[in-house]
C-alpha cells in the first residue's frame, strides 16, 4: 500500500500569539485571521513486508531508520524527531517508509511544520484506520508539536493546512471554530508578495516570550494584546467587505504594536525592506509567524506585486511565488 498526502502552508495577517491558550480567555472576541499558500508539505508511506521502519526528510536531508515499532518507541533521541514523535503517537503495526518533503525555507515562519504534522498525520491516520476526525487531528498535531518544541503551541497554524482559503478562527471558552472568509482570490492574490529573509536568530523563542510576559502580568504586553485582539477583528471584517485600505491599515498597526510586545521580532533587513517596498506599492507589511528573520508579508495595490518584488530582490532578500491555496489536506491511497 502506498499513501500520498499535502498541505499547504499558510501567512498569518492577524490576531497571532493570541491563539496559543490560554491568552485568548483574557480578551473579548479572540480571532486569528490567516490564509492558506500553495507551497505545500508532503508525505509519502510504502508499507513493507518487514516490520522496520525508515523515515526520510527530503528537504532537511536527513534519514533514520529503525528495526521495528519497539525500537522507535524505546529510543531515546530522534534525528528526525517530527517524523518520529507523530508515528511514536500513531503506532502503526506495520513496517513502513516514510518520505516527507516541505516547500517552506527553514524557519520561515509560515508554519511549515504545522503543515507538515497535518500531513503526516492525516496519513498515519489513513494507515492506521483510527478514523479521527480532521479536528482531532488538529488537536494531536498541535499537542504532539509541543511535545517537540518544549513550548506551548497555538492552533491557529494547522487550520489552513486543514482547510485551505482564507480563515478567521474563533476562540473561546467553548473552545475553537474556524470559519472561511469567503473573498475574491483572483484579486487576492493580486495583492500578495511574500518575502524570505533568513533564517531566524531566535528559532520562535518569541512567542513564548511574550506568552510569559502575559501569563506573568506584563499590563503594557496585556493592553498590547488588547488592541491586537480588536485590530484581527477589524481585518476580518475588512476582507469581508473587501476594504483594502483599511486591511493595509490594519495591518501596519498590528506590526506596530508586534514589535512594542518584542522587539526582537524584526531585523534591519526587515526594516528596510517595509520602508523600500512603499514606495514601490506596498501598503502594509508584517512579519509571518515569530519573527526575527524568516518570512515578511506585503499587502500591495492591484499591479504593483512585480514592483515590489524588485525593490525586495534589490535588499538582497528572496521573493517567494505564492498564491491563496483553497484546498486543505487530500490523502490519495494507491495499491
Amino acid at each position: 500500500m502506498k499513501i500520498v498526502s499535502k498541505a499547504p502552508c499558510r501567512v498569518d495577517l492577524a490576531g497571532g500569539t493570541l491563539d496559543i491558550w490560554p491568552l485568548y480567555l483574557f480578551h473579548a472576541n479572540s480571532v486569528t485571521v490567516n490564509f492558506a499558500v500553495d507551497r505545500y508539505t508532503s508525505a509519502e508511506i510504502s508499507t513493507r513486508a518487514d516490520g522496520a521502519i525508515h523515515l526520510t526528510s527530503l528537504d532537511l536531508k536527513g534519514e533514520e531508520a529503525f528495526a521495528s515499532l519497539d525500537h522507535l518507541m524505546k529510543a531515546k533521541r530522534y534525528k528526525l524527531p517530527l517524523l518520529a514523535r507523530i508515528v511514536r503517537f500513531f503506532q502503526p503495526r506495520t513496517g513502513f517508509n516514510l518520505v516527507s518533503n516541505s516547500e517552506a525555507p527553514a524557519g520561515a515562519g509560515i508554519s511549515g511544520s504545522s503543515s507538515l504534522l497535518i500531513t503526516i498525520s492525516s496519513a498515519l491516520n489513513k494507515l492506521t484506520g483510527a478514523g479521527y476526525p480532521i479536528e482531532k487531528v488538529r488537536e494531536i498535531a498541535q499537542n504532539v508539536e509541543a511535545q517537540i518544541i518544549n513550548v506551548p503551541t497555538g492552533c491557529q497554524d494547522y487550520y489552513p493546512a486543514m482547510y485551505g482559503g482564507v480563515n478567521a478562527i474563533e476562540m473561546g471558552p467553548a473552545g475553537i471554530v474556524c470559519k472561511q472568509i469567503q473573498v475574491n482570490l483572483e484579486d487576492f492574490n493580486q495583492r500578495i508578495v511574500l518575502a524570505y529573509t533568513g533564517l531566524p536568530r531566535n528559532s520562535g523563542i518569541n512567542n513564548w516570550e511574550v506568552t510569559k510576559a502575559h501569563i506573568d502580568g506584563d499590563k503594557t504586553v496585556f493592553k498590547n494584546f488588547e488592541r491586537i485582539a480588536a485590530i484581527a477583528s477589524g481585518m476580518r471584517s475588512a476582507l469581508e467587505k473587501a476594504d483594502w485600505t483599511e486591511a493595509a491599515r490594519l495591518l501596519r498597526e498590528e506590526w506596530q504594536h508586534r514589535r512594542r510586545n518584542a522587539p526582537g521580532i524584526t531585523t534591519p533587513l526587515i526594516d528596510r525592506l517595509v520602508e523600500v517596498t512603499r514606495k514601490a506599492g506596498a501598503k502594509g507589511a508584517k512579519v509571518c509567524g515569530a519573527g526575527g528573520g524568516g518570512c515578511v508579508f506585503f499587502l500591495v495595490e492591484r499591479g504593483a506585486g512585480e514592483r515590489v518584488a524588485r525593490a525586495i530582490e534589490a535588499e538582497g532578500a528572496t521573493v517567494l511565488p505564492v498564491q491563496v491555496a483553497s484546498q486543505g489536506v487530500r490523502v490519495r491511497v494507491a495499491r
